[in-house]
């Protein structure tokens, strides 16, 4: 039977929620950080991509975080996705995420509280009567601020059974819409989640009336298949992320259980609103801005997830690709031809592959993006869609950067010391360094730092190639420290000294972001983890 929910209407038994957390769990992540406008960026591409509900943030942790979930909110004040604002019990949590929330055409209040023994003793020092007390207050004063209301048992797949019950049951009381069993720790396996939601649709009164959801982390690497365990159980909202990030080990991917619910159909015969062959897309928008890439063998978006080596296994691909794919790369946004353009091709051309690529991009951002292409096809012989991607990436997310790039020279060889100057553009005012170095990156290095002065530590330095050949691109990824917080940086270009520049410089504009969104707030905030 259809259930009746204040978003979406008659929820039909078939049909899946997807629930986004990226810009929520997902900028937990250790070095994951964003500005506001890469925030909105990436909440309209997932609104393209499908999801039905967007955690937007945690708007009672920062002014930041607050200004990020309300700006985003009135992105789509007139339609588009749920736009979901995460509280604590606390009276100030909730108000804080209404206001945010409410310019959102369609808003949801999700609220959470811990439930199970260890947590309740250790971490809220709480009786489980006082508990229970707390999700019949929060949720009520939830539901009077929105009809869209959501309630989580934190570290719910450790919590007693008959305790869960009793929470659940007051939540709906309450007047909660949807009720999410998070594994907060990674800790279940598929046959407890399988359990834990059928006892509880069983069990508790009125869980015909409300979606149950389903949150799950990759401690053991078990998050989709604990997904896919609890829908058949009768989820009927998954919450996920982008690639997969999330706190720890990240979260259930997205990408990954939209594909799976597509292609085990037979298994899983349920539907929803995912566009599938936007998720390389929105995969490598996301890597782009966070500037950590996924790695080579990640399932659906990693650049091995449809390459084949071994000659066996090329034999069956060139006979029939279905004998070695269970889906196809076209599916999930892969192109099939990635050689194109060169020197001699036009700005329509260009927009053209641009647009078939997945890009978007405003009159200004394609002209630097076009300036960027020319400049590498004198310097490479053949320019791939991996190559253009990369250059855009740059192009796009580099817009609001108050640390800008602007001149570069090395002077390096067998028997000199290497030498660098630099030129930055520092909230438009001009500065220049010079340093030696034990090689042409640590000189470089050393100059940004003269130009700049800054204290970090390097905890990463890493250098791969976009494409093949002497030619090919250099993609850098740098991670700093400091103070205890972390962030990565990207940079690509031809000369891989360059490209660590531009990833330096990167990594140093997220850490002034960093910088301005843990300005400690008014109310001392709390690392959510539900």
């Amino acid at each position: 039977m259809p259930i009746s929910h204040p978003s979406f209407g008659a929820v039909a038994d078939d049909r899946i929620i997807i629930f986004d957390t990226t810009l929520r769990d997902g900028e937990q992540s250790p070095g994951f950080s964003m500005n506001l406008e890469e925030k909105i960026r990436m909440a309209e591409a997932l609104a393209d991509l499908g999801v039905d509900v967007m955690e937007a943030g945690f708007p009672i942790a920062s002014v930041g975080d607050f200004e990020s979930v309300e700006a985003i909110a009135k992105r789509f004040a007139k339609d588009g996705p749920v736009v979901c604002g995460l509280a604590r019990t606390a009276p100030a949590d909730i108000q804080r995420a209404a206001e945010a929330i409410k310019p959102a055409a369609r808003k949801r209040i999700h609220t959470f509280v811990s439930t199970s023994p260890l947590h309740m003793r250790v971490k809220l020092r709480m009786e489980p009567e006082e508990v229970l007390a707390l999700v019949t207050a929060s949720v009520t004063m939830a539901r009077n601020a929105t009809d869209d209301v959501e309630w989580s048992a934190e570290d719910g797949t450790r919590t007693e059974h008959e305790f869960l019950c009793r929470c659940v049951e007051a939540a709906i009381k309450a007047g909660a819409t949807t009720i999410n069993i998070p594994d907060t720790v990674g800790y279940a396996v598929p046959e407890d989640m399988a359990h834990i939601f059928r006892m509880l649709r069983e069990r508790v009164p009125g869980a015909d009336g409300v979606i149950f959801s389903t949150h799950n982390h990759n401690d053991l690497g078990l998050a989709v298949a604990n997904t896919l365990a609890a829908i058949r159980a009768g989820a009927r909202q998954v919450e996920c992320t982008i690639n997969g990030i999330g706190e720890r080990a990240g979260n259930a991917s997205l990408e990954e259980a939209v594909m799976a619910l597509r292609t085990r159909h037979d298994a899983v015969p349920v539907q929803n609103n995912i566009v599938t062959t936007k998720l390389l897309k929105v995969s490598k928008l996301l890597a782009a801005t966070t500037g950590f890439d996924v790695q080579p063998n990640k399932a659906i978006v990693g650049r091995n997830a449809f390459a084949h080596e071994s000659g066996i296994h090329q034999d069956g691909v060139l006979k029939d690709a279905s004998t070695y794919e269970i889906m196809t790369p076209e599916s999930v946004g892969w192109t099939t031809n990635s050689l194109i353009l060169g020197k001699h091709s036009g700005r329509a051309a260009f927009r053209d592959r641009l647009k078939s690529l997945g890009y978007e991009v405003g009159d200004n951002q394609l002209n630097d993006a076009f300036k960027r292409f020319k400049d590498l096809a004198d310097r490479k012989k053949v320019v791939y869609d991996e190559d253009i991607a990369a250059l855009v990436d740059e192009e796009v997310h580099r817009g609001s950067e108050r640390i800008v790039l602007t001149g570069l020279n090395v002077s390096t060889g067998m028997g000199t010391k290497p030498m660098a100057t630099i030129t930055l553009e520092v909230d438009g005012e001009r500065r220049d360094g010079m340093a030696i170095g034990d090689g042409a990156v640590d000189a470089t290095f050393n100059a940004l730092r003269q130009a700049w002065p800054h204290e970090i530590d390097l905890k990463l330095y890493a250098v791969q190639s976009i494409t093949g050949g002497t030619d090919a691109q250099a993609r850098v990824t740098v991670r700093f420290e400091e103070k205890g917080k972390l962030v990565d940086g990207q940079g690509s270009d031809t000369c891989t000294i360059v490209a660590s520049a531009r990833a330096y410089v990167h990594a140093l504009n997220k850490l002034l972001v960093k910088r301005e969104r843990t300005e400690p707030p008014s109310v001392l905030p709390q690392k959510a983890s539900a």
